[in-house]
């Protein structure tokens, strides 16, 4: 977890609440090193996209479009079917990988009431959804 949190907190992304419940964080490694994380949130058909990283070295080589097939992959086979998110930084990654913006207001409960949705990503954070399919 301290790598995990380290690596959040350089990009100033959300990681008080990491270590909640229904969060689970994956991390890439490369030769042996950690090149990126990711988590999700939630258990139901609606699943919050947590913070994904890319160590500075790997950015650009398609590391962060891997990651985002992989978890998009885990939580479709676990049952979401559509993903969330909010981002200051990255919504131009996103929406090139299938992300479209949806207004804050329509999110579900399970969303809405999760500490980063409703506490630590301002405001101003630019909220995505994608609907996924079952990897069947």
């Amino acid at each position: 977890m301290a790598g995990l949190r380290a690596a959040l907190s350089s990009e100033g992304l959300p990681h008080e609440d990491i270590d909640a419940e229904d969060c689970r964080f994956y991390r890439a490694r490369l030769d042996d090193t950690v090149a990126g994380y990711v988590g999700l949130q939630g258990n139901g058909i609606h699943r919050l996209l947590r913070s994904m990283w890319v160590q500075p070295e790997r950015r650009r080589e398609g590391m962060g479009a891997a990651l985002l097939d992989a978890i998009e992959y885990r939580a479709a086979a676990e049952g979401c079917r559509t993903l969330h998110l909010l981002t200051t930084t990255a919504n131009a990654f996103f929406t090139r990988h299938g992300f479209r913006p949806a207004e804050r207001n329509d999110a579900p409960a399970s969303i809405a009431s999760t500490r980063e949705f409703a506490a630590l990503c301002p405001a101003s954070a630019t909220y995505l959804t994608k609907r996924i399919a079952n990897p069947s």
